[in-house]
């Protein structure tokens, strides 16, 4: 995911009271939810599920009705399962597998080795040091998991944007060029029967960095080095949008013999065009046969990282979107369901209005660490350009931003438009991100025309 991963606004606990009641078509070949339109083509349809929004009745409703393959969102990266160096914490992540277990779900792990989102401890590592620890890692939390899980994300976003098809210059690189090959050695050695997968982002087409990671896997499987599935994560907005060759990507690394899986599926967008967006995507996984399914990474919209996209399937309240019938749709079913649920609550900063524009951000915040989300919306003028200024808690340190410059990383941070996303007409809004460790910023965030 790219935080790239992770968002989601913080709802409180209580404040929803009712589940979604589908109502069924009446069709005798409909297919009532996500998951059973994707099963009846030998698909799955699953989501990123987050534990401490379990307490919400209609995020649950909907997770348990409408997916077949459930995707802890945080709970089992490093940072989160070990806090502490060989020291393990499994509760949240157990409490999703359990609960998908009890439901008749399976589960995709996410993700063993990642750049980001790693312990402090961890990135304060390197070299062999580094290495011992990583394998180690693996080793422990691919053994908890084992004989559960349907497949791993094993290595997480490994590869550079720079356009030539090179590594990124992570901790985990500077042990050595052979690390990703190790990780999934290590993880074949702790669990015989998950699959295990590479997974990275903006590699929707034929391009440097998609060919570069096809080049790897077909070097693995050569050399025997276990590898069973590429993850496509598929975050599609205006800046990289579905390319024309999505679906010969996906059939090139099947014809490799790999399994191909959607894995964090959203769409920027609202409507006809995101629906028919949703559709193709659909429609390429079918085509190819060792696409084996799709996760939308959130339920909600307001349940995703980029939530001022609107980008899944149901609107914040829970009721399904154009998109929703259009999945359902390009699977060849025809039901049309309806939802009737409370009010959505969340806590997200109250907009603070400055210079013609706009602000307001989301949460997603666990111990140690937050992703937020920011939304710029435009007043009654167009912005050619805008400033968000955001002032952290004591303690708490930006370690990455997405669609924005960041000026500083504590304390009172300003936050600038990037090339393409400075023009917004009126009324319209733009967001952008960032992850940072201690605490998730609180109160208001200004916005200023610039």
């Amino acid at each position: 995911m790219r935080r790239t991963h992770a968002i989601l606004s913080v709802l409180t606990a209580g404040a929803l009271a009712a589940a979604a009641v589908l109502t069924l078509s009446p069709s005798a070949n409909a297919a009532t939810t996500l998951g059973s339109a994707a099963s009846a083509k030998g698909k799955y349809f699953g989501t990123a599920a987050a534990a401490y929004k379990f307490s919400d009745s209609v995020y649950t409703g909907l997770l348990d009705r409408e997916f077949t393959m459930v995707t802890p969102e945080n709970e089992m990266k490093w940072d989160a399962t070990e806090p502490s160096q060989n020291s393990f914490s499994y509760s949240s992540a157990d409490t999703i597998v359990n609960r998908a277990k009890a439901n008749g779900q399976r589960v995709r792990g996410h993700a063993l080795a990642w750049h980001s989102q790693q312990p402090g401890w961890a990135s304060s590592l390197s070299g062999t040091a580094l290495r011992n620890a990583m394998v180690n890692h693996i080793t422990n939390v691919a053994t908890h998991y084992k004989g559960q899980l349907y497949a791993w994300d094993v290595v997480n976003e490994a590869f550079s944007d720079n356009g030539d098809g090179s590594r990124r210059s992570s901790n985990l690189q500077q042990t050595g060029n052979d690390w990703i090959e190790v990780a999934f050695k290590t993880a074949r050695a702790a669990d015989s029967t998950a699959k295990l997968c590479y997974n990275d982002y903006n590699t929707d087409g034929v391009n440097a960095k998609s060919t570069a990671i096809y080049n790897m896997v077909k070097d693995f499987l050569a050399r025997g080095v276990p590898i069973d599935c590429v993850g496509f994560q598929s975050h599609i907005n205006s800046a990289s949008p579905l390319p024309s060759d999505y679906q010969a990507n996906l059939q090139r690394f099947a014809d490799l013999g790999v399994e191909v899986q959607i894995t964090e599926l959203d769409i920027a967008g609202s409507g006809t065009t995101q629906a028919n967006t949703y559709a193709n995507v659909v429609k390429a996984c079918l085509a190819v046969t060792k696409c084996t399914g799709i996760t939308v990474w959130g339920i909600r919209d307001s349940d995703s990282w980029r939530s001022g996209d609107t980008p899944l399937l149901f609107d914040n309240s829970g009721n399904p979107k154009a998109a929703y019938n259009s999945v359902i749709s390009a699977f060849g079913a025809t039901t049309s369901p309806s939802t009737s649920v409370s009010p959505s609550a969340s806590t997200s900063s109250p907009p603070n209005t400055g210079g013609g524009c706009t602000a307001t951000f989301s949460n997603n915040a666990w111990t140690g660490g937050f992703v937020t989300t920011v939304t710029v919306k435009a007043g009654s003028t167009a912005l050619s350009g805008w400033k968000v200024g955001i002032t952290l808690p004591s303690g708490a340190a930006i370690t990455n931003s997405w669609s924005t410059t960041a000026s500083g990383s504590s304390g009172a941070v300003t936050f600038s438009n990037v090339s393409y996303n400075g023009s917004v007409a009126a009324g319209a809004s733009t967001s952008f991100g960032f992850q940072g460790t201690g605490s998730a910023p609180s109160g208001t965030a200004s916005c200023t025309a610039s």
